[in-house]
């Protein structure tokens, strides 16, 4: 019983560096115009965030249950959240809260690109080098480059040679990337079986 109880704590931390997107819908998706707002500036994505803070449940004690240190972050435009109540201290669970916030919109949320005429972001060019694109998912940029990733992708109808080609790297590195975050990598083999494509492999 001891072994299983490390390995429990274990596993939260592991989550913590990583969360799941609790609010995600693998098979859903909505169509937006203008600026993916996971690609946003923190200052102006936060113009349109509202902040819910309330109590922590379940465990952690009762000075993590004390004071309102839970944190939702709500999108209002798209009405998209992301939420965090692991952390006792209120900013914390802010930051974390903005975090998922971010990945959640990055893949419930596309844009409708016109692939003759599209250009890569300063951002993807930036971080490219070749053929691949190297990205950590606790990096602050995931959520802009799974973005412009998924809507590409969205925009070649999940082929992934036309999305390889105007994203200038790897169908191998686009899995890559995507297999990052679970979620993502859900809602991206779904919409292929809807295509009637096979499923991708991690």
């Amino acid at each position: 019983m001891k072994m299983q109880k490390n390995k429990n704590k274990k596993s939260s931390r592991a989550n913590d560096l990583l969360p799941p997107l609790s609010a995600f819908e693998p098979s859903g998706h909505k169509i937006i115009e203008g600026q993916h707002p996971a690609m946003a500036e923190e200052e102006t994505l936060l113009k349109d965030v509202i902040f819910d803070f309330g109590r922590a449940s379940g465990p952690g004690g009762q000075h993590r249950n004390r004071k309102a240190t839970a944190c939702t972050a709500t999108h209002m435009p798209s009405n998209v959240s992301g939420e965090a109540t692991e952390r006792r201290r209120q900013s914390e669970n802010r930051k974390m809260a903005i975090s998922r916030l971010r990945r959640t919109l990055a893949i419930q949320l596309r844009r409708e690109l016109d692939l003759s005429v599209y250009t890569n972001s300063a951002l993807w060019e930036e971080r490219r080098s070749g053929d691949s694109l190297a990205i950590n998912p606790k990096h602050r940029d995931y959520p802009c480059i799974l973005a412009e990733l998924l809507d590409v992708i969205f925009a070649s109808e999940f082929d992934m040679k036309t999305a390889a080609s105007t994203l200038q790297i790897t169908a191998t590195q686009i899995v890559k990337i995507v297999s990052h975050e679970n979620a993502a990598f859900t809602w991206l083999n779904q919409q292929r079986k809807e295509h009637g494509l096979s499923v991708l492999k991690a």
